[in-house]
């Protein structure tokens, strides 16, 4: 053989064996990235304790899932995240899967999302689209990934700028929590540790709960990651008393995309030894099929599955769940409409239009709000049948694998005993022992917290469905417009209360308190204030200042009336006048005599006296003469 012959040999030879070392490698060899984010050393706000505890965690689990990159930061400006972001995209270009979790503050403006980065300030609502940076901005670092686009975000926590953020457009919406998202990319997911519109719980611990059980079920080989999110769901369920529900957004195919790949099959001989699993039947894959579509929880998902299952008991519960997302868009189509119709109506008044204009404005006005509110009759009944359902539904189920579980223990018990030997007897544990609490209490207990979350329940949460219990459930029917039972606590009730959001019953607060948001606050007045009967601060008035005698040396009343008392009775004279008669006689002549009678006294006249004759006096007798020559 010439050399030119024996090169071409050679390479063919090395050809073959590159071909067959590649078919040898394991199908799952994909490349998974990931970009784990913790803030919680904010500057301008207070620092949060549990996200850089949450992100070391997640960081830690995907490392030992044997995730190719795990790119972990923490406490990053604004810049610095944009920065990694970049970075993170180009690593993501040729991955199969690429992940980003996220703990953290975070923000919902006019239905859009942020994430808060630990120098932002937010002093005005339009800083953040300046100082934050969207969520659209991470799916945009993720979307070169060929098989799983993943974001996680345990960021559903109060917003700490909302009491200083100032407005600078009234109709600007702030919401609580983050808004519901609706992924437009194949492929991509979207993990809330908490559902739309509502918070999550940091905990007690190091870590959230949320957090806890995603480092429990995501890293579990083989399974997909849609249940793995399920399971997810319900562990924080349990943890937290129904408080919290985490939820997915987003589309994945029929294929199972497990975050961790399935462990090599068994060599043959094992295979058989091994009991062999149930054949999978029609309705099992569509039960299946159902669940993966109501995790995802929107009307693509549904759609989806009514388009592979036209027909049969789930596709009668996804039309409901339809029904009820349906009713959920008209809702907010009819909320939206009777807000425009008043703000018409309130700017027609405002500018002074004419009487017919603002007539028509405020028919239009009371007509949208009469729509809003059958909308949102029509959307609380399509929940509460909806509820319902699921709630035959998992009984159901629950029913059903438990009879299959008693059914497969002897089973497997009786096929293992044939294949192995018998073993030493080992302490065992029974599962009744694990057992917490009867069921009616855990229910009563869910009540309470879901009725003290939306402001009907005042009292204490202990599984006593006592009179105030039943007081709070007769004013959530009240404000609520529902009809439920206040004598016991259902499920039934536990369902109708959660589909509440927000508060439902409004806050009173004792005198001397205040409402401020969702809490009641001191009422705190300014010097020289008081706080009135109607629980309002009032200015004191100040008192004029009276001038006082040291000593009261003035008369009495009765000496100054009888000092200033008109002398109206004549004056009687009295008996010891002296008498002018012996005066009279030694003159000799009634020169200087004066004559009195009971009326008044004169001078006697010239050329006559006075002659006494007998009598006289107060009586009224002859007494003194006047006689004239």
């Amino acid at each position: 053989m010439n050399g030119s012959g024996f090169l071409s040999l050679n390479r063919l030879l090395l050809a073959v064996a590159a071909l067959l070392l590649i078919a040898c490698q394991p199908a799952f060899a994909e490349k998974r990235v990931a970009l784990v984010l913790g803030n919680s050393a904010y500057r301008n706000t207070a620092p949060l304790a549990n996200p850089v505890n949450d992100a070391s965690v997640m960081a830690a689990t995907l490392k030992n899932a044997g995730f190719d990159v795990v790119d972990f930061r923490k406490d990053l400006p604004a810049v610095e995240t944009r920065r990694a972001l970049r970075e993170f995209a180009d690593l993501a270009r040729d991955a199969d899967i690429a992940l980003v979790y996220y703990a953290g503050h975070g923000i919902e403006v006019d239905g859009a999302n942020y994430l808060i980065p630990v120098d932002a300030r937010l002093e005005r609502d339009t800083d953040v689209y300046d100082e934050a940076f969207s969520l659209d901005r991470i799916l945009v670092a993720i979307e070169p990934a060929r098989r799983l686009r993943l974001v996680i975000l345990d960021a559903c926590r109060d917003n700490p700028f909302a009491k200083t953020m100032k407005r600078t457009l009234a109709t600007r919406a702030i919401g609580q929590g983050l808004a519901k998202v609706e992924p437009t990319s194949p492929n991509v997911l979207i993990a809330y540790s908490a559902k739309a519109g509502s918070t999550a719980a940091d905990g007690d611990g190091k870590n959230s709960p949320f957090t806890i059980a995603l480092s429990k079920f995501l890293p579990t080989p083989g399974l997909d990651v849609r249940r793995a999110f399920g399971y997810v769901r319900d562990e924080v369920l349990k943890t937290t008393n129904n408080r919290q529900e985490p939820f997915v957004y987003g589309s994945l195919g029929g294929e199972d995309v497990p975050l961790v790949p399935a462990p090599a099959k068994p060599a043959p001989a094992a295979a058989a030894a091994a009991p062999t699993a149930p054949a999978p039947t029609p309705q099992s894959e569509a039960r299946r099929d159902y669940e993966l579509a109501l995790q995802i929880g929107n009307k693509s998902a549904m759609n989806a599955f009514l388009a592979q299952y036209p027909s049969g008991y789930y596709a009668s519960l996804a039309r409901l769940q339809l029904e009820k997302f349906t009713a959920e868009d008209a809702r907010v189509a009819a909320t939206e409409k009777a807000r425009l119709a008043a703000q018409e109506r309130a700017r027609l008044a405002a500018e002074g239009a004419q009487k017919a204009q603002q007539a028509k404005a405020e028919a239009d006005a009371k007509a949208a709000e009469a729509a809003r509110v059958a909308a949102e009759r029509a959307k609380q009944v399509a929940q509460e049948q909806a509820a319902a359902a699921e709630q035959k539904r998992q009984a159901d189920v629950a029913l059903a694998d438990r009879a299959a579980t008693d059914k497969a223990v002897p089973d497997q018990a009786a096929t293992q005993a044939a294949v192995a030997p018998p073993a030493a007897p080992e302490k065992t544990t029974t599962v009744a022992a694990l057992a917490t609490g009867s069921p009616e209490v855990d229910v009563v207990k869910s009540v309470q917290t879901e009725l003290r979350r939306v402001g009907c329940l005042t009292g204490t949460v202990d599984g006593d469905w006592n009179a105030a219990s039943q007081r709070s459930l007769t004013l959530f029917n009240r404000y609520a417009g529902t009809k439920l039972d206040i004598k016991t606590a259902s499920v039934d009730t536990l369902d109708a209360v959660k589909l509440r959001q927000s508060r439902v019953c409004p806050l009173v607060c004792e005198r001397g308190y205040k409402a401020d948001g969702d809490r009641c606050s001191r009422i705190v007045c300014a010097e020289g204030s008081f706080l009135n009967d109607d629980n309002e601060c009032e200015k004191r008035r100040e008192r004029k200042p009276v001038a006082k005698r040291d000593s009261d040396e003035r008369p009495s009343r009765r000496d100054r009336e009888r000092a200033f008392r008109p002398q109206r009775e004549p004056q009687i004279p009295s008996a010891d006048i002296p008498r002018p008669q012996g005066r009279a006689r030694a003159e000799g002549g009634g020169s200087g005599q004066i004559m009195c009678d009971a009326y008044l006294c004169r001078p006697v006249r010239h050329g006559c006296h006075l002659e006494y004759r007998g009598g006289g006096g107060p009586g009224g007798n002859v007494g003194n003469v006047e006689v004239c020559n």
